[in-house]
């Protein structure tokens, strides 16, 4: 409960301070923070997704490897 009433707090200045018609009006630097942080964010996703398939092909060649094992044995 205090997290669903937390969450709703943080959405509401979120909105209150991005509209431009509120005294805050951040919604500028909101936008000059994206176009900074999207590329960055953007190669960071890239470069876990690569490790993330490295480590998937290491997984299925240990996997062959054992059923060739566990072939061989019977």
């Amino acid at each position: 409960m205090v997290a669903l009433i937390l969450g709703i707090l943080f959405i509401a200045f979120t909105v209150f301070s991005v509209l431009p018609s509120m005294p805050l009006a951040w919604g500028d630097e909101v936008v000059y923070f994206l176009k900074g942080f999207l590329p960055c964010f953007s190669a960071f996703i890239g470069l876990i997704a690569i490790l993330i398939g490295f480590a998937d092909i290491k997984d299925k060649s240990e996997a062959k490897k054992e059923e060739r094992e566990a072939q061989r044995q019977e």
